[in-house]
């Protein structure tokens, strides 16, 4: 097997001679990401100690470890991770209808 090309926004740091689909001339980027949901009515000081976890969970030496090389984002709050879900809901949408896959 020979990878063709990785998805990302720059070339995997394990994979330096793999170039991106958009050097290759394709206008697509992916990006794997982790989201942390509640249901809607969830107590506030829940949702602040979830919140507190996740970031100690995603700062821990050990979780780093796990996957050198990964550009890890920081922790988004609730806003910040509405718009970039919006944003990347939109992003997908639009290349899934210009496979002609969805009406």
């Amino acid at each position: 097997m020979r990878v063709l090309a990785s998805w990302g926004e720059s070339r995997h740091p394990a994979l330096p001679d793999v170039p991106t689909l958009k050097e290759l001339g394709y206008d697509a980027q992916f990006s794997q990401w982790t989201g942390l949901f509640v249901p809607a009515g969830t107590p506030e000081p829940v949702v602040a100690k979830l919140r507190e976890a996740a970031r100690a969970a995603a700062s821990d030496p050990t979780f780093l470890a796990a996957s050198p090389g990964s550009k890890r984002r920081p922790v988004l709050d609730q806003p910040q991770f509405r718009a970039f879900w919006d944003a990347d809901a939109r992003k997908l949408a639009d290349v899934v209808k210009k496979i002609g896959k969805v009406e």
